[in-house]
């Protein structure tokens, strides 16, 4: 039941330390394919450029719209980085962007929201009351035994 969260980065003021794109989407894609993990595998990225190129080459992969900006409709965020006919599967904001109405709008889309990178137990509670699909987190141990501890998992 394990699943693999593969992360893209391309740093704009640097951009000789990665591949382009498109030829970075392609190696990623290749590589899951190679070891039948497409069932397993999301890939997420701040760089909405690769995971549109991701989704080119693979469309039966999930991919998840990383977020640190100013506050945005978690909606906007996954159309962005798919399209508005076919917006991402997963938001994935910084957890202080996390608002219950805003996880509400993103399931009404039929869009998860999966935010990042929440290593506190209040921060957990209120993540969890606002109904997130999942937390990223830098101690997931801990976080399995804080819901364990509290009865939610």
């Amino acid at each position: 039941g394990v699943q693999f969260n593969i992360e893209t980065k391309i740093d704009l003021k640097n951009p000789d330390l990665a591949p382009d794109p498109s030829t970075f989407a392609r190696l990623v894609v290749d590589l899951v394919r190679k070891h039948g993990m497409e069932k397993r595998v999301i890939v997420q990225s701040f760089d909405f450029r690769t995971l549109k190129e991701v989704r080119k080459f693979a469309p039966e992969l999930r991919l998840s719209a990383l977020y640190s900006g100013a506050p945005k409709s978690f909606v906007q965020i996954a159309r962005e980085a798919g399209s508005t006919e076919r917006p991402v599967e997963i938001v994935s904001p910084h957890f202080s962007l996390v608002t219950i109405e805003e996880v509400h709008a993103a399931h009404d889309a039929g869009i998860q929201v999966v935010p990042w990178t929440a290593n506190t137990p209040a921060i957990w509670r209120d993540l969890l009351d606002a109904r997130v699909d999942a937390i990223i987190s830098d101690d997931p141990a801990e976080l399995i035994a804080w819901m364990k501890s509290a009865g939610l998992r």
